[in-house]
């Protein structure tokens, strides 16, 4: 699957929010955002931007797809699954993205971005229900845990993670000495603090 390899902190300067793409870079003074607060591109400071409604639908779509790392393909593929699933279309497709194991093993703070979860997923250092499972797109469900593999557990990176993570969500529960975390229950919209508009998303998709 094709991924995308370019300076991540252009993309948050693309979509004028932070995406917190790069763990706690983005938190400090350091973060592109915070040093130049326009998008992209020759002269962009001074470039109008356009705000017409596909403009808005479309860049609403463009930044949820890049928060959790998916391309266009995989992205229209949720919306599908979503659409036919009973319940508000736009929840539900925040709940399934919220739902993936990449962004579980991020949420839980085994990892300080999304994309570095990824790579500790594919590299084989987390079990689902103790079985390996090294897919970040696997779709967790309520009673499910997430433990750290036996051979992974003294990984420098997991425990420094740990120690600056601050706010587990309430639908997730871990245990820091065991390793591991459960999914309580299936995450609600106001679990999702995100300054997110899906409703843009699922108008645009609807055309």
């Amino acid at each position: 699957m094709a991924v995308y390899h370019g300076p991540r902190c252009r993309l948050c300067r693309r979509e004028g929010v932070k995406l917190m793409l790069r763990g706690d870079r983005c938190k400090s003074e350091k973060c592109a955002l915070e040093r130049r607060p326009y998008a992209p591109g020759m002269r962009m400071t001074k470039r109008r931007r356009v705000t017409s409604e596909y403009s808005l639908q479309l860049r609403e779509k463009q930044k949820i797809r890049r928060i959790y790392g998916i391309l266009e393909k995989q992205f229209h593929g949720y919306f599908e699954k979503a659409s036919k699933t009973e319940g508000v279309t736009g929840e539900v497709l925040l709940q399934m993205l919220e739902l993936r194991l990449d962004n579980v093993v991020y949420r839980l703070g085994f990892a300080p971005s999304r994309s570095a979860a990824r790579q500790l997923v594919l590299h084989n250092h987390f079990k689902v229900n103790g079985k390996n499972v090294n897919i970040p797109s696997y779709q967790l469900k309520q009673g499910d845990v997430i433990t750290v593999r036996e051979k992974s557990k003294n990984l420098e990176e997991i425990h420094n993670s740990l120690k600056a993570a601050k706010d587990i969500p309430e639908w997730l529960s871990i245990d820091k000495v065991q390793l591991s975390g459960t999914v309580v229950r299936l995450p609600m919209r106001a679990d999702i603090p995100m300054n997110l508009q899906e409703h843009l998303v699922i108008e645009l998709y609807s055309k």
